[in-house]
């Protein structure tokens, strides 16, 4: 993975404790978007983890460079609580979630380790501020590229995890909800996310509130039951 923070001693206290941890290999530290780039092209990380504020060239437009050439690779954006717009536009171009600067360490590399299993890792002390956002991107001209499609082939059921989702629940919460197993929650995820031609839950959360899908007017029961 690579870490990428202007501030030299976050980046090299980073990079030593996250060697410590097992699984986890930092192969480079960059002081701004710029070297960021440079470092991609040599040694192509799993994951980044990106200070949103950066000199040059910032973790936002980095974002957009590098999941336009490189979609494979994962970026969780470190931000503080009040960087909103920076954000919604990482989240825009791509990035898999983002993480409160202050964050503990174990917290860190969960996530690290979540979004490199393909899912998508967002603060779950900050769920409302994160729909929030997710509503901006809904009234903006940022559009998912199936936001007209229709829902009527989803199933009652899988609106039902969608709205859920869209509050920013994990799957073990949703589970328990809807009284269903860990890996039958995540088989449905996939099953709609292969519905609707979608990337991540992340992208399916800004979905379901451009669709009406989630808070803002859950449109469940204008469907029939299927099957």
């Amino acid at each position: 993975m690579l870490i990428a923070d202007d501030q030299e001693l976050i980046r090299h206290s980073l990079q030593i404790v996250l060697n410590s941890k097992e699984n986890i290999e930092v192969t480079d530290a960059a002081a701004d978007g710029q070297e960021v780039i440079r470092s991609i092209r040599k040694n192509r990380p799993d994951v980044i983890l990106m200070d949103i504020r950066m000199p040059k060239m910032d973790g936002v437009q980095c974002t957009k460079i590098i999941k336009e050439n490189y979609p494979e690779i994962k970026i969780i954006i470190l931000t503080t609580f009040d960087d909103d717009e920076y954000i919604y536009d990482a989240l825009k171009y791509g990035a898999s979630g983002y993480l409160l600067k202050g964050v503990s360490m174990d917290e860190l590399v969960k996530a690290i380790h979540t979004v490199h299993s393909g899912r998508a890792m967002i603060n779950p002390d900050i769920a409302t501020k994160v729909f929030r956002l997710f509503s901006q991107m809904a009234k903006a001209d940022f559009f998912i590229d199936t936001a007209k499609k229709t829902d009527e082939e989803l199933t009652r059921t899988e609106l039902k995890i969608i709205e859920q989702i869209s509050y920013g629940l994990s799957n073990k919460e949703i589970a328990d909800i809807l009284k269903l197993s860990e890996g039958t929650v995540r088989n449905y995820i996939s099953t709609i996310l292969n519905k609707l031609k979608l990337r991540d839950r992340t992208q399916l959360a800004i979905w379901a509130v451009q669709s009406g899908v989630g808070k803002a007017g859950m449109k469940m029961e204008h469907h029939h039951e299927k099957e």
